[in-house]
């Protein structure tokens, strides 16, 4: 089995390029899946509320969103308590799946989680901050949000190190598309 890590900057073209790397012949693990999921539980919620004094559910996520935005210290107590639940559902998976030949796993924060030892190869997906910005502002994303999100990643020049093959995603999906098929080909 080889396991491939997907990991970029924010809104850098992880996921669709994971979804083009397995095309549906190899499972994919999403951590943002996972992290959706937990946003959909009501336990989650409901301690996420409490610990930050949330009183309305309906408005949950935007409320939580503008918490972040004044105090960042709230995000790092939120990825203190995603990371480790991810981290159970991705070993879940692999479990699961521990008899398919390719595994693919898109994880944003693998290399600042300190998780490159767990895989055998790792794909940056890399892309211009402008056209970044430009992505996530076209799916409803905040200026500010972005910009702390991008910031308190690890800066690319030293991503790319822990990384076998980094891909630019500037251009257009059908060139995205032909760079990654010629890197799956040679694991296929």
């Amino acid at each position: 089995m080889i396991k491939i890590g997907i990991t970029g900057s924010i809104a850098s073209g992880k996921t669709t390029a994971s979804k083009i790397l397995s095309s549906k012949k190899s499972p994919l693990f999403s951590a943002d899946a996972v992290v959706k999921s937990l946003y959909k539980k009501k336990s989650f919620i409901n301690s996420i509320s409490k610990k930050f004094q949330i009183k309305s559910k309906n408005n949950f996520k935007k409320i939580l969103k503008k918490k972040i935005l004044t105090n960042n210290k709230i995000l790092d107590y939120l990825e203190k308590i995603i990371h480790p639940l991810v981290r159970r559902e991705m070993k879940k998976f692999t479990k699961k799946n521990q008899h398919k030949n390719i595994l693919f796993y898109e994880i944003p924060l693998l290399i600042e989680s300190k998780l490159t030892k767990f895989f055998d190869k790792i794909i940056f997906i890399k892309s211009k901050k402008i056209i970044r910005l430009r992505r996530y502002q076209l799916i409803g994303g905040d200026f500010f949000l972005f910009n702390m999100l991008d910031n308190k990643q690890m800066p690319v020049s030293q991503k790319v190190k822990f990384c076998k093959h980094i891909v630019t995603n500037d251009k257009d999906l059908n060139i995205l598309k032909k760079k990654l098929k010629d890197i799956i080909a040679l694991y296929e």
